[in-house]
């Protein structure tokens, strides 16, 4: 049985966009008197940060295919029930998750993360039609799926 396993944390162009919260934390604590106000604005702005990346790291989904159940996230189902599989990169990920996209499909899209793996459901009674999932590794996900 075949395994494959990725945490879609966020890319350090993430972690170094929030980092931007810290001169605006010092710059909103600077007109107290000098010292105090730049040290309440560090402190204040690191908390912030330190937060923000608390946060998204504990929340970053994971995928999984492991002993015939694929997961994703929160969500899970047999392996066998997965049917078709496409990888889409650059601007045909893109019309996937927006213009293309059936309101009624299980999402777990990172903005972070450019490709995405489009799963169709062969499950008659599943009213989702398909998974539509971001990973940076596409092939191994789909070569985990096709070794059922």
């Amino acid at each position: 049985m075949s395994h494959y396993r990725e945490r879609l944390s966020p890319s350090l162009w993430v972690f170094i966009s929030i980092a931007l919260v810290i001169p605006a934390s010092i710059i909103v604590f600077i007109p107290l008197p000098s010292a105090p106000g730049l040290l309440i604005g560090s402190v204040v702005g690191v908390g912030i940060f330190a937060g923000f990346v608390i946060g998204l790291l504990a929340s970053a989904p994971v995928i999984t295919v492991q002993d015939g159940t694929l997961t994703v996230g929160r969500a899970s189902i047999p392996v066998e029930l997965v049917g078709d599989v496409e990888e889409f990169r650059g601007e045909d990920a893109r019309a996937q998750r927006g213009p293309q996209l059936d309101a009624r499909a299980y999402l777990c899209i990172r903005g972070w993360v450019g490709p995405v793996v489009k799963m169709r459901i062969a499950d008659p009674q599943d009213p989702t039609p398909y998974w539509l999932v971001s990973t940076r590794r596409p092939g191994d996900l789909i070569e985990a799926l096709s070794t059922r």
